[in-house]
């Protein structure tokens, strides 16, 4: 019965976006508003399950892309990865903005929305991990990127409050031994990534790119060198 309601909810999704009504769900599948409320007591408990799914639907794809590629293929890893999220995204446009899109009006997600919400995040924080125990990936310089041989410091440098919030996040055994500077162009990573599944997914590539598997190719090899990784 639980299944049977979250499905009749991610419909609603569909056509109501995430402003769910139990009494609606109710109606759809025959019953009495009191019994759905028997396994969901508000509109916020059933939004936070439907959060919960579709936060651990995204992290699975992206170990299991992640886990297919080999170690030492870290672009290989990271294009697996995102082209795995972009299938799901593509598959799931409602659940993807559900989570990534625009807060729910009146809704606050309670800390078990959390675990779930990190397993990506965590396929990222691996990635990075062996590219610095590799020595691809090292503190203040992204090795063999920089133009003229760089030395290391010449980029801008970090503010302290800024080392401060990542090293806080370090302190999660899932993201230690990753250097702040490493730490922030993952992130920048990751944002761009998300933020070309929400132009994409939103309509803003509308009559502008038509290619989009092959735009969407193309900015992730180019965005890995971020992370200062030599993509072929």
């Amino acid at each position: 019965m639980v299944e049977e309601i979250k499905a009749v909810a991610r419909r609603h999704l569909a056509s109501d976006g995430a402003d769910l009504s139990l009494r609606a769900v109710a109606r759809d599948l025959g019953m009495v508003s009191s019994a759905v409320y028997r396994y969901f007591p508000s509109r916020d408990d059933l939004l936070t399950a439907l959060i919960i799914d579709a936060y651990d639907a995204v992290g699975e794809v992206a170990e299991r892309a992640d886990a297919a590629v080999a170690r030492d293929d870290l672009t290989g890893r990271w294009l697996a990865v995102a082209t795995a999220i972009r299938g799901w995204a593509l598959a799931n446009p409602h659940e993807y903005a559900l989570i990534y899109g625009s807060p729910v009006p009146g809704y606050a997600a309670p800390p078990d929305t959390v675990p779930p919400a990190t397993r990506a995040t965590a396929v990222l924080a691996a990635l990075l991990r062996d590219g610095v125990a590799a020595g691809v990936l090292r503190d203040g310089v992204a090795v063999g990127v920089l133009a003229g041989g760089a030395p290391a410091g010449s980029g801008p440098r970090m503010p302290a409050t800024v080392r401060g919030d990542l090293g806080r996040i370090g302190a999660d055994p899932r993201f230690a031994g990753i250097p702040p500077e490493v730490f922030a162009r993952g992130v920048a990573l990751w944002t761009h990534l998300f933020g070309m599944l929400s132009f994409e997914l939103f309509g803003q590539f509308n009559n502008v790119i038509d290619d989009r598997d092959g735009f969407f190719r193309y900015q992730m090899l180019a965005a890995v060198r971020v992370l200062g990784v030599e993509a072929s």
